[in-house]
């Protein structure tokens, strides 16, 4: 029996994968719709975006550092 295949992570990107990636593949990394990637870029929620004329393009570096994620507390917890 074989073991299972692991799910790609966002450093599995490598050394030969390009700079800066579409935002598809931006959102294939981070396993979340396009959809919802776009309307966070739209928002200014993702750091390393790029527009190139109607192009969008996020910088891997950026996108391999950051953690997304909701800054403000939950609901009933004190800052």
């Amino acid at each position: 029996m074989s073991p299972a295949p692991s799910l790609p992570t966002l450093t599995d990107a490598g050394i030969n994968a390009p700079e800066f990636l579409t935002v598809d593949e931006a959102a294939a990394l981070l396993r979340v719709n396009r959809k919802t990637l776009y309307e966070s870029i739209r928002r200014g929620g993702v750091p390393g975006v790029l527009h190139v004329g109607r192009s969008i393009r996020i910088r891997r570096s950026v996108l391999l550092g950051w953690s997304p994620g909701n800054s403000s507390p939950a609901l009933g917890e004190k800052r």
